[in-house]
């Protein structure tokens, strides 16, 4: 309502929402009594009534016709003003420049690549690559990603966490400013600016997930229930939303976590494969003020008199609906692979498939009975990554690669104990020069 009021004083007469507002009835209502039309471009499941807007942009609707419902928020206003230039005979080269930033909406809202997300990302990551616009350039450099060519996971574990930093702990204008930046000093001075909220942001982030940890270990029978449900009305809303994605890493159970907000209570929630997080939450809506999201993430609002009803609700039907294999990590394997069968040539040939992402998966490979060289050493902030270089029985020269929090299995690889290990393969570049790295997602021994 604020930003309906600002746009009233300011004498504006269209709003166009962006990943978000398919829900937004009485916000969409109050300001069409201001006299102001709203275009809503949103990729969030609708409800039955839909709000009375100019237009509603949503593949997920009902009545949609649109051949593909994937798109992320961003994507769907990149099709609005792709569709508006055709509409008025503007060539394609003028919006062009734009398919950067719905390359960062793709990765970080972790969208399926596929279908017409591949191919905007594909032309997205190119834009990036070769020029992209002033803010990102800020941002990328301030990545150290200047040097190096730009995956979808640079944007989703580095570009895209330093801009939603500022949104999560102030209230985003600042990543505006950088997108709008008219040049590199301007660019600079906002990336610092975003770089060190995303600091700050890092430092809630383990405080909290910390808190929350502590209490499931300590305060929460975890063997008795099949999803977490934690509120604290001292959590930073901002951040509830990654400290839900860590519970749901670290117990394998749909996690929701909920802190105090304008006299409501809010929520995140995350979910594991095959559990319809959503849809548990509509289950509960005559209890719930607001919700809305998907099928593996959410975002809920409910009064705190309705909280424990809503607890137990969502307990009962986590425990009907989830399995037990549910709960246990998995790592799909593709192919069981020696390691002289990783050649510059069959990493080209992998290569052809990119970009990876959700639902298009780097492939996974697996190789039995290999062992340290000898130059496998713990590495990074606390030595819990390890720096491994392999041999197996067809190779004698070392393939690099590394092993992110691991350290646990170090002294069982540092005594040449075989181990099998699974991997994707990707190609690092360090000091002008590239090689192969395996980046290990597990190991067995």
């Amino acid at each position: 309502i604020q930003g309906i009021d600002y746009a009233v004083e300011t004498d504006v007469k269209l709003i166009i929402s962006l990943d978000c507002g398919i829900k937004a009835i009485k916000k969409v209502a109050y300001a069409k009594e201001h006299g102001i039309d709203f275009i809503i471009c949103d990729h969030h499941m609708p409800d039955e009534e839909l709000p009375d807007a100019v237009a509603v942009v949503d593949a997920k609707r009902a009545d949609s016709i649109y051949p593909y419902n994937e798109l992320s928020g961003c994507g769907v206003g990149f099709k609005l003003i792709h569709a508006f230039s055709i509409r008025n005979g503007l060539a394609f080269s003028d919006i062009e420049p734009l398919l950067d930033l719905v390359a960062i909406s793709i990765a970080a809202d972790i969208v399926p690549i596929t279908g017409e997300n591949r191919v905007m990302m594909h032309f997205g990551l190119k834009r990036l690559n070769a020029n992209p616009s002033f803010g990102l350039r800020g941002i990328i450099e301030i990545c150290g990603l200047s040097k190096k060519p730009i995956t979808v996971n640079d944007i989703a574990f580095k570009i895209g966490p330093r801009i939603n930093a500022s949104g999560r702990m102030m209230n985003g204008k600042e990543a505006v400013d950088l997108m709008l930046a008219g040049d590199m000093s301007q660019a600079r001075e906002k990336a610092v600016n975003i770089d060190k909220y995303n600091e700050d942001r890092r430092e809630l982030d383990k405080r909290i997930t910390d808190e929350a940890v502590d209490f499931v270990d300590n305060r929460f029978n975890i063997a008795e229930h099949k999803s977490i449900v934690l509120y604290n009305e001292t959590w930073h809303k901002g951040i509830i939303g990654i400290v839900a994605s860590r519970l749901t890493e670290k117990y394998y159970r749909p996690a929701i976590v909920l802190t105090k907000s304008g006299g409501m209570i809010s929520g995140s929630a995350r979910s594991v494969n095959n559990f319809d997080v959503y849809k548990a939450i509509e289950a509960c809506k005559d209890i719930l003020e607001n919700f809305g999201g998907h099928t593996y993430a959410a975002g809920l609002t409910l009064k705190e008199e309705n909280l424990s009803e809503f607890k137990r609700r969502f307990d009962e039907i986590s425990f009907e609906e989830i399995e037990s294999k549910m709960m246990q990590p998995q790592i799909t394997v593709d192919a069981e692979i020696s390691l002289n069968a990783i050649t510059p040539r069959f990493v080209q040939e992998l290569a052809l498939f990119n970009p990876f992402g959700p639902e298009n998966e780097n492939p996974v490979f697996v190789t039995r009975g290999v062992l340290d060289a000898g130059g496998s050493k713990l590495v990074g902030r606390g030595f819990h990554h390890i720096k491994l270089e392999l041999v197996d029985r067809t190779v004698s020269e070392p393939v690099q690669a590394i092993a992110f929090s691991s350290d646990e299995h170090f002294m069982k690889i540092k005594e040449k104990q075989p181990v099998d290990v699974c991997y994707t393969i990707e190609e690092n570049r360090h000091g002008g020069s590239t090689y192969t790295q395996l980046l290990v997602r597990d190991i067995k021994g």
